[in-house]
């Protein structure tokens, strides 16, 4: 599974943006696919994961009420809605792919990793 993150940018707090996450594989459909984010210095952290068939969503508690994270197996494509940014959800965002679903959070348990997009904030 190969993954390409897009969709980063700059926006000031309050504002909305919403990251893409394009794989290529024919199993696309059955991994559960990851949203993590890094901020100079600190270790990769979770954001969010959805697993196969959409039938569970889960969010870090810092991301609940104002992201949204889905996919549309059709395109082989997950999305993460980002309302009400923060200058503290400054980071490059990676999304990830794995099979299996303990330890969501972990960011070792993810197989594939996409190149990461930049997410900026403004106070």
């Amino acid at each position: 599974v190969q993954l390409q993150a897009s969709g980063g940018g700059l926006v000031q707090a309050g504002g909305s943006l919403r990251l893409s996450c394009a794989a290529s594989g024919r199993t696309f459909s059955s991994y559960a696919m990851g949203w993590f984010h890094q901020s100079p210095g600190k270790e990769r952290e979770f954001v969010a994961v959805i697993k196969w068939g959409s039938v569970g969503t889960y969010y870090a508690d810092s991301v609940k009420g104002r992201f949204t994270m889905s996919r549309d197996d059709a395109k082989n494509t997950v999305y993460l809605q980002m309302n009400s940014l923060k200058p503290e959800d400054t980071a490059v965002y990676y999304c990830a792919a794995r099979q299996g679903f303990r330890d969501i959070a972990s960011a070792a348990e993810y197989e594939y990793w996409g190149q990461g997009t930049q997410v900026t904030v403004s106070s």
